[in-house]
């Protein structure tokens, strides 16, 4: 299972470990919808005022392929502004058409847009974690009108970057689950669920290191849910969480990092992250003027889902103090 699957498949209980399992309840949603978009229709859920006196924050899922599932703890901030979370085309309760001629970056952000439209919203906050990181920073990069700030929460910015930071980790992994994940990227590779066992190893450090609340394994079960799509990640990343060999190989958004506004920008990795702290720093630094950067203590790749109260607590704060900047 790939990484990116696996932070969605963790939300229906995967490679649970158990030690911080939570009893939690998440609110129906105040409005749905199905939204046109290039390519088909999406799911759309929103709860608070979408009008309110507060921006409203859309939450980005990650992938490509994930649902909106895995951010259902941000719901918690409902109780000041409007939340929006969405499954992107061929993900979830989204449409499927599965023609791999959507599943272009460029395609994805105008997806983004196409959601602010159809709910009639002036101007929001925008998150993306992991993936949906970098459909946030292509977004921001575009310099929207519409756009009170950014947070890229563990995000994808250049794939070079990331395959680096996934060897500097598994180089920290014991010698045993090293060896076996090297081996496995191999011409002659142990059977699969050697692999498979080594790279829990790895996901357990570095993706998520909490179980899910049952109610998030429940909503990524529900009828309608279609889950996880493997053959757009696949096609879109690959099959290994060391080599990437799909559209995105060669992706580098770090250009665009030029293009954003530092007064709007915040990176936000967990402590363990897969996007290492230290390569989130560097990328902010590359801001001009110098992004903030927000670490999370005790968490790995899925922030929200690791550590939900520091998380909510770091977006809280820079969602209050952002509202205003630019009007």
């Amino acid at each position: 299972m790939s990484r990116r699957a696996l932070l969605i498949a963790g939300a229906a209980g995967l490679f649970a470990r158990g030690s911080f399992a939570r009893d939690v309840t998440y609110p129906p949603p105040a409005r749905e919808a199905m939204l046109p978009v290039p390519g088909g229709r999406v799911y759309v859920r929103a709860n608070g005022d979408l009008k309110g006196p507060r921006a409203p924050l859309v939450m980005i899922h990650g992938g490509p392929g994930g649902t909106h599932t895995s951010m259902l703890d941000a719901l918690a901030l409902a109780d000041e502004r409007a939340v929006i979370l969405y499954d992107q085309l061929d993900s979830g309760r989204s449409d499927w058409p599965q023609d791999p001629a959507n599943w272009r970056v460029a395609r994805f952000v105008d997806e983004l847009e196409a959601v602010r439209r159809g709910l009639g919203v002036e101007r929001w906050h925008v998150c993306g974690i992991s993936w949906g990181g970098t459909i946030a920073l292509e977004y921001a990069a575009r310099q929207p009108a519409a756009l009170a700030s950014v947070v890229l929460g563990g995000p994808l910015i250049a794939t070079k970057a990331w395959l680096a930071d996934a060897d500097a980790l598994r180089a920290t992994l014991p010698q045993s689950a090293r060896d076996t994940l090297v081996a496995c990227e191999g011409t002659a590779p142990p059977a699969a669920t050697v692999c498979d066992a080594a790279t829990e190893v790895f996901y357990r450090h570095f993706n998520r290191r909490e179980e899910a609340p049952v109610a998030m394994r429940a909503a990524a079960r529900a009828e309608g849910n279609r889950g996880f799509n493997k053959r757009l990640y696949e096609t879109m990343w690959g099959r290994s969480e060391f080599v990437s060999t799909g559209s995105l190989r060669d992706y580098d958004g770090t250009p665009l990092l030029a293009k954003l506004d530092a007064r709007r920008t915040l990176f936000m990795v967990g402590q363990y992250d897969e996007a290492r702290p230290v390569t989130a720093l560097e990328f902010a630094r590359r801001v001009p003027g110098g992004a903030e950067v927000a670490v999370i203590p005790g968490a790995a790749h899925g922030t929200l889902s690791d550590r939900p109260v520091e998380t909510i607590g770091v977006l809280r704060g820079w969602l209050r103090r952002h509202d205003t900047i630019g009007l």
